[in-house]
């Protein structure tokens, strides 16, 4: 018997839409729905677009401008190198962005690899990001695109330099899904505040290099490697188009092309593993998990740190820092800016020796709100907070945990910044001052602690703070950051007087002073909170427990 198709259901089957148009509509209804949730969504996302339109236009009238500079094709290849770079990493620091980078929504539905890459690739070209790539890409190819092999030559890259970029992002968020919507994803995502930090200090440093007379100059050899690296390598080809260099000009759209469809195929072969293979990411879990609890309390931390609850608090601080992501991702961050700031300094040669306390102002911060890092835990540790005595222990323990990492740690970033500058001979007083500023910070933050918690929300990886508890927040932080170079005042005062008087020869005895008197204060601060801390307990448990 054969089939026979009669003319109603040929009608049906072309009336029903494709696949492409029915996923565009999908990406529209998501970013329409997800406006209607609430006024500041909607508020946010207006302004985005505003603040999107003002940096294109200001991006193609800055290309416009170096139109026919000999540096024009240095800048174009480049800034298009850092787009592209940026579209691969966004999608592993901002994994929830965007709803429709995750494939796994789609694994149980019956749709064929090639028309889903294809319709999920035509989605991805709406939005934002896409559009401001896309004047990214018109003003690079403006600025370099001379006569009409130059022009031609542009209308071919403009859009390829899209579609790589585009591609790019997901073909790294289809091949890294799995890890990105499990812990290690999440803390992963929590570190974005780390590279924007970063960065922002290598925008700084590089800006600062490259106002220099002939600055331009030493970024050529660096864009003579961007300009055959897809999707640079398409803007380089207008470049060479326009000076005549066609097969140059040939070579480099092919890669680019090349480039494209190797990415297109990378992201299909994740897509059918992820539709296809089970997800392996908790196998083994329960037997790992039994042999962590045996070892728990046996390593190395178990061997070296103290008896008693001392002990026990220096270890559940420290597991806090490696396992939880908050805490993790502070760590980090402090840890990073405290040697990236500075070394910059030094390395410009414009650098103070003091810069190397900024390392013990940022890792001190980390005493502040000790109660709120537990969250809603915290109420099993106040069942052990009965008297001021066992809040102190509480607190020195905790602030012992701090100085193993942040004394030897300061130590190295003040050798550092002393070898950049070198100026050996200021060491012993720069030392003096930063362990005198880090015991200020930790004495200023444990007060801190007891008089003004605040709950840390676990629900979002972007908020520090409960909702209704900002003011507390910068009430601690603000006053501590106030407090802490008033505490160390009579330390500075001595390193000005030493310097006036010109009694360099005792200038080493601040390493010893300084670090008694940050002793000193780090005592102090403990003991004015021990109590309070006891006295507070259903204060700072209702605070912390918040949200």
């Amino acid at each position: 018997m054969s089939a026979v198709t009669t003319p109603t259901a040929a009608v049906a089957a072309s009336s029903v839409p494709s696949l492409t148009s029915v996923f565009v509509r999908l990406k529209l209804s998501l970013l329409r729905n997800g406006l209607k949730q609430s006024g500041g969504r909607t508020a946010a996302y207006i302004v985005s677009i505003v603040f999107g339109l003002l940096f294109a236009a200001g991006m193609v009238l800055a290309f416009a401008l170096v139109r026919g500079s000999s540096d024009a094709g240095t800048i174009a290849v480049l800034l298009t190198g850092v787009t592209a770079l940026s579209w691969a990493v966004m999608p592993l620091f901002v994994p929830g962005g965007d709803e429709t980078l995750d494939p796994s929504r789609l694994v149980m539905l019956p749709l064929r690899p090639r028309p889903l890459i294809r319709a999920l690739f035509v989605a991805s070209l709406v939005g934002v990001g896409p559009a401001l790539t896309l004047f990214l890409a018109f003003g690079a190819a403006l600025s370099v695109a001379h006569g009409t092999a130059g022009v031609v030559a542009a209308v071919v890259a403009v859009p390829l330099t899209v579609a790589v970029c585009v591609a790019l992002s997901r073909a790294v968020a289809a091949a890294n899904i799995r890890l990105l919507t499990s812990r290690k994803g999440r803390d992963l995502a929590l570190l974005s505040g780390l590279l924007v930090a970063v960065g922002i200090q290598l925008v700084n440093f590089g800006a600062q290099r490259l106002s220099r007379p002939g600055g331009l100059t030493s970024l050529e050899p660096a864009a003579a490697v961007a300009d055959w690296l897809p999707p640079a390598a398409a803007i380089g080809a207008v470049d060479a188009a326009s000076t005549g260099d066609y097969g140059s000009a040939a070579a480099r759209l092919l890669l680019t092309a090349a480039a494209l469809a190797a990415l297109v195929y990378w992201w299909q072969r994740s897509l059918v593993r992820l539709m296809v293979e089970p997800d392996g990411s908790t196998i083994g879990a329960a037997s790992d998990a039994g042999v962590r609890e045996k070892s728990a309390g046996t390593g190395l931390l178990g061997r070296i740190l103290p008896g008693g609850r001392t002990g026990a608090v220096m270890e559940r601080s420290m597991r806090y820092m490696w396992r939880d992501p908050k805490t993790k991702a502070s760590w980090v961050t402090s840890l990073a800016l405290g040697l990236i700031v500075p070394l910059f300094y030094a390395f410009q040669g414009n650098g103070s020796i003091y810069w190397a306390c900024f390392a013990s102002g940022m890792l001190g911060m980390l005493m502040y709100n000790q109660f709120g890092q537990d969250t809603s835990a915290f109420w099993m540790v106040a069942q052990t907070l009965s008297t001021a005595a066992d809040a102190y222990a509480e607190l020195r323990a905790r602030a012992l945990a701090l100085l193993a990492v942040t004394l030897p740690y300061a130590t190295l970033v003040t050798v550092l910044t002393t070898a950049v500058i070198g100026d050996w001979s200021r060491l012993p007083e720069a030392l003096g001052l930063s362990f005198a500023l880090l015991g200020a910070m930790l004495a200023t933050g444990a007060v801190a602690s007891a008089f003004f918690p605040y709950s840390i929300p676990q629900d979002s990886g972007y908020k520090n703070v409960a909702p209704g508890q900002a003011g507390l927040a910068w009430i601690s932080i603000l006053g501590g950051m106030l407090t802490a170079p008033l505490l160390c005042g009579p330390l500075i005062g001595a390193t000005v007087y030493l310097h006036l008087s010109d009694q360099g020869s005792l200038l080493w005895l601040l390493l010893p002073v300084g670090t008694l008197y940050g002793a000193l204060l780090t005592w102090a601060g403990l003991k004015l909170a021990a109590p309070r801390t006891a006295r507070r307990l259903p204060e700072i448990l209702a605070a912390v427990s918040k949200g």
